[in-house]
């Protein structure tokens, strides 16, 4: 099954990329797709999939893969083969790499993020992946070694939490950032003084992140 997705078209006849936005656990394509309304960038073609999973919780609600009852099986190889993580692993990263045949705009152009859940996707996946760029709001690492082993991308990472986040521990944003520096990856990395949330500041962020990096051809202009 294809990922369903909410398309925001560039507002410029020139195209520089296209950005793609993973939402978090209970919620859907609607609950990121307003973000393609406040970063300034006509140049970008948006897009914002929807889980494949129904959230049992809410009738609307989508997830990429439900929680284990114990937490401490977060992080362990078993928790990285769990079925559901599995099926998403393989739908988002055919959905990505299908992306280019139908937007003419290929993956060396293509910017991967996401919040929570969409953020440990976007690094679960992302990092084995020749994308132009990496955005991490709030997210952490599903199984640190396996991901971390499997890394083979040399995107630049901008890694953002909440000193407050009583959702995501910042130590999982920690963890995530020193594995990729050991790795020696470009991580721009912020602690912010904010709970679990996307806020104007993160916004202005990524706004930055998207300019400032060299990563795409002409994005100073």
């Amino acid at each position: 099954m294809s990922l369903q997705a909410i398309s925001t078209l560039p507002k410029s006849e020139t195209v520089q990329g296209l950005i793609v936005i993973l939402h978090g656990w209970g919620a859907n394509a609607q609950d990121v797709a307003a973000l393609a309304s406040f970063l300034d960038l006509p140049n970008y073609q948006f897009l914002f999939p929807d889980a494949p999973f129904p959230f049992p919780h809410a009738p609307a609600g989508r997830m990429w893969y439900n929680f284990p009852e114990s937490d401490g099986a977060m992080g362990s190889p078993a928790f990285y083969e769990q079925p559901e993580l599995v099926e998403s692993r393989n739908q988002l990263t055919k959905w990505l790499l299908s992306l280019e045949q139908s937007t003419g705009i290929p993956l060396e152009r293509t910017i991967l993020g996401g919040f929570s859940q969409g953020g440990a996707m976007t690094l679960d996946v992302g990092l084995t992946l020749p994308l132009a760029a990496l955005m991490v709001l709030s997210g952490y690492l599903h199984a640190p070694s396996r991901i971390l082993e499997q890394s083979s991308t040399s995107s630049p990472i901008l890694i953002v939490h909440g000193r407050q986040d009583q959702v995501v521990p910042l130590a999982a944003s920690h963890q995530a950032r020193d594995g990729l520096l050991a790795l020696k990856r470009s991580v721009q990395y912020h602690e912010l003084d904010m709970g679990h949330e996307i806020p104007p500041i993160v916004l202005g962020l990524m706004q930055s992140f998207i300019e400032e990096s060299r990563f795409l051809p002409d994005s100073s202009a």
